[in-house]
């Protein structure tokens, strides 16, 4: 986003994120993305983690696997999801990756 005032033009990123609901097997989810995603900022509030970040978010299915102690495929990542936003521009079975496409 590009802003104008008076004579000097700024350049705004767009941040990305992603709403998690707050639920036991969701911590996992929310430690994992913290620990891969230096730049992110957590957000707790009642029912929800709300996780931004300037540039991406990475979520890595080894990680979470790490923190929860089973399996996980990335699909469970839909039910952990309220919304987000940006662009999911990778999606298998390894990693999420959620980016704006410039």
């Amino acid at each position: 986003m590009t802003q104008s005032t008076g004579s000097t033009r700024t350049t705004r990123a767009r941040q990305v994120g992603v709403d998690i609901q707050e639920t036991e097997e969701n911590r996992a989810v929310v430690e994992a993305i913290e620990a891969d995603n230096a730049d992110c900022a957590v957000r707790h509030m009642p029912g929800l983690v709300r996780i931004t970040s300037p540039t991406r978010i990475v979520v890595n299915r080894e990680s979470v696997e790490q923190r929860l102690g089973r399996e996980w495929e990335t699909h469970e990542f839909q039910l952990a999801i309220v919304s987000y936003f940006g662009h999911i521009a990778e999606w298998d079975d390894d990693q999420i990756l959620i980016q704006w496409d410039h």
